[in-house]
Order: structure tokens, then C-alpha cells, then sequence
């Protein structure tokens, strides 16, 4: 092989791409296109402009990069290699979509130490880095001071013509011009190029025509091969404009270096192939085996290490000026960095006995934010353009607008799905903040994903869902949730609450509170629901409890198990049964998958296995229910749509009534 000499520059992009085609091809499986195309690009943020340190992803003042082209994920295992990071080893390069291995398919957060968010399904990134980019933007209102910007950094992402083609990234890149996101920087690797083919099969809109009309500064580097110039002026033009998020238009080639597949859809999503890859050697004049990085490239990328240890020592020596000069707010943002709450938090959580006033559950959830928000300044969120439905506006705050970053209430706006990937980045952004998003809980069918991916992620975010059942009225089956609790419970790491009343609202939020590497969603009432006898905050923080009894387990007749608002109908029939003689236990189950965290000891204090006659009422599909009666049939509940009626007159045609308890009690009771 006749070996051209290459400048620095190139065999540093050439190792970036080199590491991707090797250990796709080693695995057999992967995307070697985007990192082949987007290696230029990628090697100039991460080389020039990136602030980082490989030996602490956790610092707070770190720039975030996401990489919402998920599938081209060797691109940044590459990159974190060659820069220094622990987490990634060049035999993790190697072990690239194996089992138990560091450099999975998709970057996984909680999985591979430094990548910031879970980008797996395309939009989800970019809509991440919305919320990256809010949470920089309202501590940096909150906490800096004119002679001391502690919180200041950028966020960057990597996008392609998938995410764009998504509708979340319309919904949050939407939200982000509103709000005039200045430290948010997009590039969009504009390869021309999809799995099924050219993207003229099926986009052919003007994406910078689009964002600029969201309200983003764009620019265009036409040849984004070979122009590294032309991508650091750019990237300096976008730091240059504070008031709007910017979209960087980067023309590449995907598969650039390939031969015979550079520029098709065959380089997306498949290895080279061993002839493809030798020949892409020869054409790169690439004279390494594979795997190998020239010496003076990695020494290079390794620079790295230095520059971020001394950019953070810097911030460091900020950050203690920042405390001994404010020390009320520096004692707030280091117990935020440190994922501490305020001792004695949970004081603030109203309680309730049941001479108060019935109320319904969304409102109960409303005056509880409005307790915490004294108290938790890290509380951060808002709804779905339902707010007042939602009961979800901080009283003590203004609204999250351009020019007033400090306030709370976040206006999403109709836009579900894009909330709940925002909020998804706020938590993720790790610096203390607890996002919480609110809509209809019918309407978790347009943030599913979302919802599902805070769980994978382990993101702490609470999910306040309201209009919890056919109870919610005259808006009808569109708007009435039947199958949702159900499913939502299938997804793992995500705890379900559906409280019957004040104090199992405020349990619910206590959980939600103190888990930070899980996510909450609470399914709240439009209707008003009297507060029990015998419910307890401590009690439906542990997802189950026993709410009324006054008998030993061996001598039950049977056990009535409720949710939300039926765990009322439940009490009442309960009443009915035992003055026939009836021995009857009340178990209120707010929570299954909380439930089920407990221990085997206090499950069967409150199910206990001796008691095999149980009754499940819940207004939503019977759907699961078997897990804890035994029987499909043991289950009062609604397996079709709902109905446009009175909410009080639908949960009666669909049979939630004392008088049916009753009925189904004594016919399982025999």
C-alpha cells in the first residue's frame, strides 16, 4: 500500500472513523455510516469547543453532548475512547453490541459512565436536549451573580434527517425557539440518506426553513467532509447569538470513505463487509490494522484529560468564592449537586381526616406542588396547555418564559410527547432538578414513549395524569382512559399511583420525592372523593395497606381491593357485608409495582395467602387484576370503551355501585 502523508487532523477524524467501521464489523451489526460522515464535525466540537473532563462526567459545568442519532452511537464510544474517559476501553470498542458490554447499541445513560440521555427511538435526543438546555438555562437565572456565573455551559447535539422526520423533534425544537435557548447548538448531519433510501422518497421539505421559522438562527456548512474551518467558524457564529437556539446544517456524506457504498442506504445500518473495509483503507490511505490508533492521534485526543481537569480545578475554585460570597444560595446548589432534600421536607405534605371536605385527587396533587415548592426550589415543570385542569401551577412563581428563566411553571404548550422527552432532559441533566409534566392520562398515549424511556434511563421525573377514569364525564370515550393504568404498569421501573384520597396523594408524592432514579406517574380524579378513615401518608408511600379490618387473616371471608376512587365503594360495601355478618378486610392498592418492593413479611400482613377470596374494583380494564385475586373473574372493572354521560351516571351504568360490590362480594363469598 503507498501511504499518503495525513496532517494531524486527519488521522484523528480517520480514527474516529476507523474505531466505528472495525467494531461494527467485528460485531457484525451497527451503523458505520453516520460515524463515517459525522467524524469531521464531531472532531471539531469535541477538539475546539467541547468543555469536559474524561475523568469526571459528573461534573456540574460540563458542556452536554447528545447524540439524537442514536444508531450512530461508535461515533461518540469513539470519541470518549480517544478523549480519556474510564468508562469507555478500546476492548469495550471491541466488545461493541455484546452482552453485558459498556458500548451498547444505542448510547444508554445508565449503562456507559458520560453519555448524558437514552437516545434510542429518533426525535427523543433533540427533545432531551430542549430539556438539557431549560434546566443550564434556570439555574443559571436562579443562582448567578453579575460578578460570578457559576452555571455556564452549552449543550450540543448531534441530530440526522430521522429525528427531524419525527414529530417530537417539531414539538420540542418549537418550544426551544419560543423560549430562545441560546446555549442550545444542533447540528443537523445532512446525508440525503434513510434506510429505505434516498431521503427524496420522502422529505423533501426545507429543514432550515422550518427551524427558522420555530425561531432558530441557522447556517449552513455545504461541504461538512472537508471543511473543518468552515464548521469552527460556524460553531463560534452560534455561540455568538445568546437569544436563539441555533441549527448548524452540516452537508456530509454518509459512509464518506467507502468506495463502493459511501452515499447509499446499504452504509446505514450494515457492516462494510472484509472487502468494503479494505478497500475503504486503501482509499483513506488507512495503513493500521484495525482497532489500532496512530500514536500521535491518540496523544492528541488525550489532551483532552489536562484541558478538562484544569477547566474544572478553575470552576472549582468558583464554586468555593460562589459559597463564602453567597452562602445561602451555595448551600442550596451544592445540597442540589449532591441529590440531598432539605431535612424534614416531607412535614410540608398536607394530611387529612375524614371530617375535611371531599375533594379530588388532581386538586389534592395541586396543593401538595404548591407545599413543596416552598420548600424544594428544585422543583421544576409544568403541563401539557392544562394547567388549570391540570392543577399543576406554581403560586409562588411566573411562568418559565425568554427573559425569566428563574420561574417554575413550564407552558409545554399542546405538546404531550415533546413534554415528556423535555422533562426526561431535565432530570437527566443531574444537577438536582425534579421535572414534573402534567396532561390528561388518556393522553400518556402520545408520550408513551417518553414515559417509558424516563423509566429505561432512570430518570427521576414525576408524571402528573389526571382524569384517571370514565368518571371525568362528558367529554367521552376519546377522552375517558380505560386500558391505560393497566398498561402503564407493564412498563418496568415506572411506579404507578393511583391515590383514593388527600393523604394518599401526599403518600404518592413522598414516594415520587425521594426516588430519584425512578419515575413516578400519579393518576388523579377529576371527581371529588371523600378522605378515609384509616388512610395514611407512611401507608400508601408502601404502594398497599390494610385501610379497614377487625379480623384475623384465617377468618376472613373476604378481601375488597381498591384503587383510587373506588377504594370509597369498596369501605361502603365492606360496612353492608360485615352487618350481615360478613368478615371483610379493605385494602386499599394505590401502587402495585411500590407494593411489590416491600417485603414478603408485610405483603402477606396486608394480602395475606390465607386469604384466597378477593375482590378487585378498579374503573379501568380487569386487565392484570388476576395477580392478586386469582381469578379473571373476581374483578369488577370495564373492558370497553367508556361513555359520553355524567361522570357519576357513567361509573354507575358501568356498574360501580355499592350495590354491585355487594352482589359480586356475596356470590365469590358463596
Amino acid at each position: 500500500m503507498v501511504v499518503a502523508t495525513q496532517s494531524l487532523e486527519e488521522l484523528c477524524i480517520n480514527s474516529i472513523r476507523f474505531l466505528a467501521i472495525d467494531a461494527v464489523e467485528k460485531a457484525n451489526s451497527g451503523h458505520p455510516g453516520l460515524p463515517m460522515g459525522a467524524a469531521p464535525m464531531a472532531y471539531v466540537l469535541w477538539n475546539q469547543f467541547m468543555r469536559f473532563n474524561p475523568k469526571n462526567p459528573h461534573w456540574l459545568n460540563r458542556d452536554r453532548f447528545v447524540l439524537s442519532a442514536g444508531h450512530g452511537c461508535m461515533l461518540q464510544y469513539a470519541l470518549m475512547y480517544l478523549t480519556g474517559y474510564d468508562s469507555v476501553s478500546l476492548e469495550d470498542i471491541k466488545q461493541f453490541r455484546q452482552w453485558d458490554s459498556k458500548t451498547p447499541g444505542h448510547p444508554e445513560n445508565h449503562i456507559t459512565t458520560g453519555i448524558e440521555v437514552t437516545t434510542g427511538p429518533l426525535g427523543q435526543g433533540i427533545a432531551n436536549a430542549v430539556g438539557l438546555a431549560m434546566a443550564e438555562a434556570h439555574l443559571a437565572a436562579t443562582f448567578n451573580k453579575p460578578d460570578c456565573e457559576i452555571i455556564d455551559h452549552y449543550t450540543y447535539v448531534i441530530l440526522g434527517d430521522g429525528c427531524n422526520m419525527e414529530g417530537i423533534s417539531g414539538e420540542a425544537c418549537s418550544l426551544a425557539g419560543h423560549l430562545g435557548l441560546g446555549k442550545l447548538i444542533a447540528f443537523y448531519d445532512d446525508n440525503h440518506i434513510s434506510i429505505d433510501g434516498s431521503t427524496d422518497l420522502a422529505f423533501t421539505e426545507d429543514v432550515s426553513k422550518r427551524y427558522e421559522a420555530y425561531g432558530w438562527h441557522i447556517q449552513h456548512v455545504e461541504d461538512g467532509n472537508n471543511d473543518l474551518e468552515g464548521i469552527a467558524k460556524a460553531i463560534e457564529a452560534a455561540k455568538g447569538v445568546t437569544d436563539k437556539p441555533s441549527l448548524i446544517k452540516v452537508t456530509t456524506t454518509i459512509g464518506y470513505g467507502s468506495p463502493n457504498m459511501a452515499n447509499t442506504h446499504g452504509v446505514h445500518g450494515s457492516a462494510l463487509g472484509k472487502e468494503e473495509v479494505q478497500a475503504t483503507r486503501e482509499h483513506l490511505n488507512w495503513e493500521y490494522p484495525e482497532f489500532e490508533v496512530p500514536e500521535d492521534a491518540l496523544n492528541h485526543f488525550r489532551q483532552a484529560i489536562d484541558k478538562g481537569d484544569k477547566a474544572e480545578s478553575e470552576w472549582n475554585d468558583l464554586l468555593t468564592h460562589y459559597k463564602a460570597e453567597y452562602e445561602e444560595e451555595g448551600a442550596v446548589l451544592e445540597r442540589m449537586m449532591k441529590g440531598e432534600l432539605p431535612e424534614g421536607w416531607d412535614k410540608v405534605l398536607p394530611s387529612y381526616t375524614p371530617e375535611d371536605k371531599a375533594n379530588a385527587t388532581r386538586n389534592h396533587s395541586g396543593i401538595v406542588l404548591n407545599a413543596l415548592a416552598g420548600i424544594l426550589p428544585e422543583l421544576f415543570g409544568g403541563s401539557a396547555d392544562l394547567a388549570p385542569s391540570n392543577k399543576t401551577l406554581l403560586k409562588s412563581s411566573g411562568d418559565f418564559q425568554k427573559g425569566h428563566y428563574e420561574n417554575r411553571n413550564i407552558r409545554f404548550g399542546v405538546r404531550e410527547h415533546g413534554m415528556g422527552a423535555i422533562c426526561n432532559g431535565i432530570a437527566l441533566h443531574k444537577s438536582g432538578l425534579i421535572p414534573y409534566g402534567a396532561t390528561f392520562l388518556v393522553f400518556t398515549d402520545y408520550m408513551r414513549n417518553a414515559i417509558r424511556l424516563s423509566a429505561l434511563s432512570e430518570a427521576g421525573v414525576i408524571w402528573v395524569m389526571t382524569h384517571d377514569s370514565v368518571g371525568l364525564g362528558e367529554d367521552g370515550p376519546t377522552h375517558q382512559p380505560v386500558e391505560h393504568v393497566a398498561s402503564l404498569r407493564m412498563i418496568p421501573n415506572l411506579a404507578v399511583f393511583r391515590p383514593a384520597d388527600g393523604n394518599e396523594t401526599s403518600g404518592a408524592y413522598k414516594y415520587a420525592i425521594e426516588h430519584r432514579h425512578s419515575p413516578t406517574l400519579l393518576a388523579l380524579s377529576r371527581q371529588n372523593l371523600p378522605n378515609l378513615e384509616g388512610s395514611s401518608i407512611e401507608d400508601a408511600a408502601k404502594g398497599g395497606y390494610v385501610l379497614a379490618c377487625g379480623f384475623a387473616p384465617e377468618e376472613l371471608d373476604l378481601i375488597l381491593i381498591g384503587t383510587g376512587s373506588e377504594v370509597e365503594l369498596c369501605v361502603k360495601a365492606a360496612d353492608k357485608l360485615k352487618a350481615e355478618g360478613k368478615k371483610v378486610r379493605v385494602v386499599s392498592l394505590p401502587s402495585w409495582e411500590v407494593f411489590e418492593e416491600q417485603d414478603e413479611e408485610y405483603k402477606d400482613s396486608v394480602l395475606p395467602k390465607v386469604a384466597k377470596k378477593r375482590l378487585a374494583v378498579e374503573a379501568g380494564t380487569t386487565f392484570g387484576w388476576c395477580r392478586y385475586t386469582g381469578d379473571v373473574n373476581a374483578v369488577i372493572g370495564i373492558d370497553t370503551f367508556g361513555a359520553s354521560a355524567p361522570g357519576s351516571l357513567a361509573l354507575e351504568k358501568f356498574g360501580f355501585t355499592v350495590e354491585k360490590v355487594v352482589a359480586k362480594a356475596k356470590e365469590l363469598i358463596g
